[in-house]
Order: C-alpha cells, then structure tokens, then sequence
C-alpha cells in the first residue's frame, strides 16, 4: 500500500470522526459518509475542535472529505473501514453494497468491538481482503488497534493492515482466531461480570469496587500486563492462589440477573442519572473530565 492511502470512513460519529481524525493527522485523504445528516454536517467542526484540544496540526480537518453518498464515498478508496452501530444485519447490509463500489483489491475492515468479523463478512465476494480493526474510545487517545483475520483473510491483508495504523501512530496487535469480543473486550467483560456479582452478592457496594480496582492493581496495569505479572511473582503461586479463589469467582455464561434488573427498572447509568450508582449532571462531567484528562496526559 502506497505511503498515502486513500481512506474511507463509514460512520461520522463519536468513533468514526475520530478515526477519521487519526488517519487525516497522519496525512491521508479521508472520505466520510453516515446516513445521519447531523453526523456528517458536524464532523468537520468535531475534528477541528479535538484538534485544537490535543494542539495537533489543525491542517488536518482539510484532509477529510464529508460525502452523503456512499458509493462515491468508497469509489477511489484503498481502505474501507466502518464504524456504525454494534448491528450484525446492519454491518452485513453494509458490506454488501460497499463491495459494490470498490475494487477487488480495496482492504475492507470493520471497527465492531465484539461481534465476530467472520459473521459480518461471509457474504462477501472477496473474502479475502476483509477483517476486523477494533479502536477503542476515543480513538485519537487509546493507542490499541486489534487487527482481526478470518479463516479466509489473505496474511498479506493482515500484514498491510498491521503495518497501516503502525505508520499512523497506533499500536496494532493481531488477534489470531476471531471470537466474539476479541482480546480487550473479553479481559474487560471478565473483570466486569466479577465487579457486578461482588456488588450483586453484598460482598461490597459499587463505589468500593471501583475504588479497588483503581487504588490497587489499576495502578499498575499500564505498565504490567496479568501475565507479565504472573510471570514476575511466579507461576507457581499464580497456581496456588487460582486453585483457592478461581472456584469462587462467577462463572455463570450469561448476564448478572442484578444487571437486568437494573435496566429493567430504568437505572441505564449516565443516561438516566443512576446505574449502579447515582451520578448527577455535575458528578457525571467531573468524571469525563478526569477520564479524558487522564488519557491525554498519557499521550
């Protein structure tokens, strides 16, 4: 693939603009089409203002191009890839009338965070060039890009895919069999469904929990990993302490039914100022702040 490769964003919101973002920053010319007008009249002002936040090249909003039409959105471009709702019939839809409209040879790839990229692709004609690239939010400051093949994805793909966001900043990892959440969302969802049984069971509430994790081993998880930390007290007490307390930690293969009360009673979080926890108006943008604070100065 050529040093400057010609992109093609699916999907102008809050995932889609800023990998649009990341690819104009590295000096690609980015197309961007949603079937949602108010996503794409405002993408260019998100851009700009992440942009202006980060103090990045505001040059870069000039190189993404906002098209309602999708066909001509994908025509030119060399890389396809989408960022549309976590909807399997959906992305199918998709990919089907996007294949339309590219060459054989154009890489298409999917930001899905957990549905299998063998299910949204096995329509295809030329299986071969699609896969999976999983960004995390927001994607202009997590660095992980899971790169995810098929049992059809030709190793090629793979290769200038790993090698693509490489160049572009990112920190590619390959995930060599495709399953339902890949790697980060399924380490993340382990550790979730233990913090709502701990809560769910009256072990603690959900303040303590959070508290916990982040005053404890959080502090230590950006710069060793659980298997560096296995490795570093030792195998052999690591198996010592799953033998004790692996029996006791929730195995159950669906979701907590403490959870589905939660959102059966209305108690959806943010969105409805009380999940596991209340959270007012102020409380909630004290959070994002902190968050986004934290991940920039990471950067």
């Amino acid at each position: 693939m050529a040093d400057k490769t010609r992109i093609a964003v699916i999907g102008a919101g809050l995932m889609g603009h800023g990998i649009a973002q990341v690819f104009a920053l590295a000096g690609h010319d980015v197309a961007i089409t949603d079937s949602f007008t108010a996503n794409l009249d405002t993408v260019k002002q998100r851009v700009s203002a992440n942009l202006r936040d980060l103090g990045d090249d505001p040059a870069a909003t000039d190189r993404i191009t906002p098209n309602a039409d999708l066909a001509e959105a994908v025509r030119d471009a060399d890389y396809v890839v989408e960022a549309v709702l976590e909807d399997l019939p959906l992305k199918q839809t998709l990919f089907a009338e996007i294949e339309k409209h590219v060459r054989p040879d154009t890489i298409l790839a999917s930001n899905t965070s957990v549905i299998p990229i063998t299910e949204i692709m096995k329509g295809l004609q030329h299986r071969q060039r699609a896969l999976g690239t999983h960004w995390w939010n927001p994607p202009y400051l997590v660095p992980l890009v899971e790169v995810i093949g098929t049992e059809w994805t030709s190793p090629k793909i793979i290769e200038t895919t790993m090698a693509l966001h490489k160049a572009i900043g990112k920190t590619p990892v390959h995930v060599k069999k495709d399953v339902a959440g890949f790697v980060g969302n399924r380490l993340q969802h382990a550790l979730w469904r233990e913090a709502v049984a701990l809560v769910e069971h009256g072990i603690c509430d959900a303040e303590t929990v959070d508290t916990v994790i982040k005053a404890s081993f959080g502090r230590r998880l950006a710069v060793l990993g659980p298997l560096e930390n296995a490795d570093l007290v030792g195998t052999d007490l690591t198996l010592a302490i799953h033998k004790t307390v692996l029996p006791a930690i929730e195995s159950r293969p669906g979701p907590s039914p403490y959870l589905e009360q939660l959102v059966a009673e209305g108690k959806l979080g943010f969105k409805s100022g009380e999940g596991f926890r209340k959270w007012t108006p102020e409380q909630q943008q004290e959070l994002r702040t902190k968050v986004t604070r934290h991940l920039k100065q990471a950067r």
